[in-house]
C-alpha cells in the first residue's frame, strides 16, 4: 500500500494502518539513502511516526510505500505530472504532452508512472528491432571467416592444419546499451505492482533475453549515435533507475527500494536547462568555475565560487542562483537568508555582473502571480538584486517566465 505526503509533512502511524513496525522499517531504508544523498534528510523518525525532509520521490519496503511529493500548489495528480515533467528537463529527457495526459496520475505512485513511462516508450522501440553492433571476434575454425590472424595461424596452429585463426565481425544484439536497457527493465520487474506494468516488463524482459547481463550496467561503454537515435532517451531513463546517487539499494529486493531526489538539487537542474532554452544558445554556462573568493600571499587561490548560472551577452552579465526556500511576502526583505546575499555579492565580484537574479519556487501566499517580485540595488554598485519566483506546478510555462524575468527591468 502506498501513502503519499508532501516535503516537511508527517506521516503518522495508525494513519492508513502504517505501524510502528513499518515506520521503523521505512526509517532505516530513508537512513540508508541518505547517506547516498548527503546532506539531504529523507524521513525523520518522530514520537508519532514519521517527517519528511526535503527530499521528495518514492521510498519502499515489503508492503510499505511512501511517496514524497514536492510541496507544490496544486492537487497531488497535477503535482505528480509536474514532478516527472521536471525530471525529464533536468535529465534531458523528451516527454509529448499526450504521453502524460495518457498516464493514471491519480491511481499511480511517482514509480508506477515512471516505470509505465519507460516500458510502452521501450516496448514501442524494441517491437521495430534491438539496436545491434558489430562485435569483433576472434576464433579457430575449419573454414575462413572474415581475416586470417596470420601470427596465431604461424605459430599456436601451425601443427593443426584443420584449423584458421580467423578475425572477424558479428552483428549482435549484446551491446553495452542493451545490457543498460535490460539491467532496467530486470530491476523494475522486482519493483512494479500494476498490472499493465507486470505485462509490458515481462514481455521486455522475454526480448531482451539474447542479450547477457552486466555486473556493472552504469560503467558500460555506452555509444549515444545516430544509429541508436530512438535509444538516447530511453538510455537517460534508464541511468535514472540505476543511478545509485538517486537511488539506494542494489538490489532493490527485500531491504526495498528507494528512487529520491533532493528538490533543492533538482530545482536547481531544471532552471538550469530551462535557463539555456530561453536565452540566446551558448549564452548561459551552467555551474560555471575557475573563479575563487580569495587570493593568499603566494597567489594562490582559495574558496572556489560556483553560481548555478551565468549569462554572458554583449552588453550586460546576469548570475543566477537557486534556491528551493520559501519566501516570507510579510517581511520587507522577503526572508531572503543573509548568507543567500552575501553569496550573490560574492558572484557579482568574482564575474563582474551586471545584475543578479535569486529564483525561488513561487506559492500563491507569495503574490499573485510568479515572475520578478523585488529588486534592490547593490551598495556603492551599479548592479541590481533581483528576487523573483517560477512556477514549477507548471513547468512547461518555465521557460517563458524566466525570459519574461531577464527582459524585464525591474517589479
Amino acid at each position: 500500500m502506498t501513502l503519499t505526503c508532501r516535503e516537511w509533512e508527517q506521516l503518522k502511524t495508525g494513519d492508513d494502518g502504517l505501524t510502528e513496525r513499518e515506520a521503523d522499517r521505512l526509517h532505516a531504508a530513508a537512513t540508508r539513502a541518505a547517506r547516498r544523498l548527503k546532506p539531504h534528510a529523507v524521513l525523520t523518525r518522530t514520537r508519532d511516526g514519521l517527517k519528511a525532509g526535503q527530499t521528495v520521490g518514492i521510498l519502499s519496503v515489503p508492503g510499505r510505500t511512501v511517496e514524497i511529493l514536492p510541496k507544490i500548489d496544486r492537487e497531488n495528480d497535477a503535482v505528480r505530472k509536474a514532478l516527472i515533467r521536471m525530471l525529464a528537463v533536468a535529465l534531458d529527457v523528451r516527454i509529448a504532452a499526450g504521453e502524460l495526459s495518457a498516464l493514471d496520475t491519480q491511481r499511480r505512485d511517482l514509480l508506477e508512472l515512471l516505470a509505465r513511462l519507460f516500458a510502452d516508450r521501450l516496448l514501442a522501440a524494441v517491437r521495430r528491432g534491438l539496436p545491434r553492433r558489430y562485435i569483433a571476434h576472434e576464433d579457430d575454425l575449419p573454414v575462413l571467416r572474415g581475416r586470417l590472424n596470420v601470427t596465431r595461424q604461424v605459430t599456436h596452429l601451425a601443427v593443426r592444419p584443420d584449423r584458421l585463426a580467423c578475425r572477424y565481425d558479428e552483428l549482435s544484439e549484446d551491446t553495452p546499451l542493451n545490457r543498460v536497457l535490460k539491467a532496467a527493465v530486470t530491476r523494475l520487474a522486482r519493483l512494479v505492482r500494476a498490472p499493465a506494468n507486470v505485462r509490458s516488463l515481462a514481455e521486455l524482459a522475454a526480448r531482451f533475453e539474447a542479450v547477457s547481463d552486466s555486473p556493472h550496467p552504469l560503467r558500460e561503454a555506452v555509444r549515444l549515435d545516430r544509429t541508436n537515435t530512438a535509444f538516447h532517451d530511453l538510455y537517460r531513463m534508464a541511468c535514472l533507475f540505476l543511478d545509485d546517487k538517486w537511488q539506494s539499494t542494489a538490489s532493490g529486493d527485500a531491504d526495498g527500494f528507494a528512487l529520491l531526489f533532493p528538490m533543492n538539487e533538482l530545482f536547481e537542474k531544471f532552471v538550469g536547462r530551462c535557463l539555456k532554452r530561453a536565452l540566446a544558445p551558448g549564452a548561459v554556462r551552467l555551474q560555471p568555475g575557475g573563479r575563487h573568493a580569495i587570493t593568499d600571499a603566494d597567489g594562490g587561490l582559495l574558496f572556489a565560487i560556483r553560481p548555478d548560472a551565468v549569462f554572458d551577452a554583449p552588453d550586460r552579465t546576469i548570475v543566477f542562483d537557486t534556491k528551493w526556500k520559501k519566501l516570507k511576502p510579510d517581511k520587507e526583505d522577503l526572508g531572503v537568508e543573509q548568507g543567500d546575499v552575501y553569496q550573490m555579492l560574492a558572484y557579482s565580484r568574482a564575474w563582474g555582473a551586471t545584475r543578479l537574479i535569486l529564483l525561488y519556487p513561487w506559492r500563491k501566499e507569495t503574490s499573485d502571480k510568479d515572475g520578478p517580485l523585488r529588486q534592490w540595488t547593490v551598495a556603492h554598485s551599479n548592479c541590481a538584486l533581483d528576487i523573483a519566483t517560477v512556477d514549477v506546478g507548471a513547468p512547461d510555462k518555465v521557460v517563458a517566465t524566466l525570459r519574461d524575468i531577464v527582459d524585464s527591468p525591474g517589479p
